[in-house]
């Protein structure tokens, strides 16, 4: 019988993952025992996905705030340090705010406007607009923001980061000061010791520091690269993907797991027969419409994939076949020459009928399908199994 069902993905409930776990067991026990429970089979090219957190969890990679105080002092000098360009997240920065403040005397916070990287708002467009401030060019003082836009909470937390991070410097025991500006030569101004937080443009804002005059210069991905007083650390990313564990404790982006991925997929090959492909992800990309909010506060969507999940997608568009190529057609013969066209199509990149299909890497599309459906709270269901993404309207 025509199989009628596309592509499903189905969020699979696991047991709560603590430090030491064997994590690659649950995974594979997980998968097996839903399928069971739920009457479905595992196909070839089935791709099981699992959650950064709680690789991260069983790898036991957390710090304590003290540990990036002792970093943050060691690298940028304990003085007066430029801190620029964080993401207006509690959960997020919030808690590595905690110990770079401990770890200085003073914070010179530079935010990003009107936006953050990821799209969290300290104001309008429009009230730009209106009060004829021209974000690429004008350096707001946290008075003259106050005077021009007064208190601007967060659309969905209710929370005034501006209020909210310079209370915390504070109470860390540093002197703050807020300015507004996203020229990163700005900062220079104030301190030649920067540590620059933002995530995909980290490099270039580097870079333009050190042109400039900076004398020490460190993005989140240089604060716990290495283990500090027995904390954990992660050498790629440093604090760059980290989230609060507890009020003074973060959990890290996990450590390499190339070798977790190849170890579930092989286990599954043992127990199914089947050649699944396996991913660990991190955050979507998908833009909220409502609060303008991307997700992608982690500094990649695949940790670590199976290269069966390499490369970008090889698809025609169909409704352009039905509309052009085959506009004489209908019924079972329209069908029928799609099909056909679809089986000889070979490698369709650049070409009229691909037009449409979505230009972005495997792993960045299934990623961010799994992380719409884990979600982010609740649900229990850190791994996700997709089942028909690699098949085709012939399959």
């Amino acid at each position: 019988m025509e199989r009628k069902v596309g592509t499903v993905s189905r969020g699979i409930r696991c047991p709560i993952i603590r430090e030491g776990d064997d994590l690659a067991q649950i995974v594979v026990d997980s998968v097996l025992d839903a399928a069971m429970s739920e009457g479905f089979a595992m196909r070839d090219r089935d791709v099981v996905a699992v959650t950064e957190s709680v690789v991260a969890r069983a790898q036991g990679n957390y710090a304590h705030i003290d540990a990036i105080a002792k970093d943050v002092q060691e690298k940028l000098g304990g003085e007066t340090v430029g801190v620029i360009f964080p993401i207006l997240s509690r959960n997020r920065f919030a808690i590595c705010l905690r110990g770079i403040a401990k770890g200085a005397k003073k914070i010179v916070l530079m935010l990003s406007y009107p936006s953050d990287e990821v799209g969290n708002e300290l104001v309008s467009l429009d009230k730009l607009d209106e009060a004829g401030v021209n974000p690429y060019s004008d350096v707001l003082t946290e008075e003259k923001y106050r005077e021009l836009f007064g208190e601007n909470r967060h659309p969905f937390t209710m929370v005034d980061y501006v209020q909210y991070y310079g209370d915390l410097i504070r109470e860390c025991g540093a002197e703050a000061e807020i300015i507004f500006a996203n020229n990163p030569r700005v900062i220079l101004q104030h301190t030649k010791n920067v540590l620059t937080c933002d995530i995909h443009t980290r490099v270039r804002t580097k870079r333009i520091l050190r042109e400039n005059g900076a004398e020490r210069v460190c993005g989140l991905d240089d604060i716990l690269t290495a283990s500090v007083d027995g904390s954990g650390y992660n050498e790629k990313f440093g604090l760059l993907g980290s989230n609060k564990s507890t009020e003074d404790k973060i959990k890290l982006f996990p450590k390499e797991c190339t070798d977790l991925v190849l170890d579930i997929q092989k286990r599954f090959l043992d127990a199914t027969g089947k050649h699944i492909e396996v991913m660990v992800y991190g955050d979507g990309a998908f833009k909220d419409p409502v609060g303008k909010i991307w997700e992608l506060a982690d500094p990649s969507v695949s940790v670590a994939n199976t290269p069966g999940l390499e490369g970008t997608p090889n698809e025609l568009k169909l409704k352009y076949l039905a509309d052009n190529d085959f506009a004489d057609l209908s019924g079972d013969a329209l069908k029928q020459a799609i099909e056909q066209r679809i089986r000889e199509k070979g490698d369709v990149a650049g070409t009229m009928a691909s037009q449409g299909t979505t230009p972005r890497r495997l792993t960045d599309l299934i990623g961010s399908l799994c992380d719409l459906t884990s979600g982010s709270g609740d649900k229990g269901t850190p791994i996700i199994l997709v089942q028909g993404y690699f098949d085709n309207y012939t399959m």
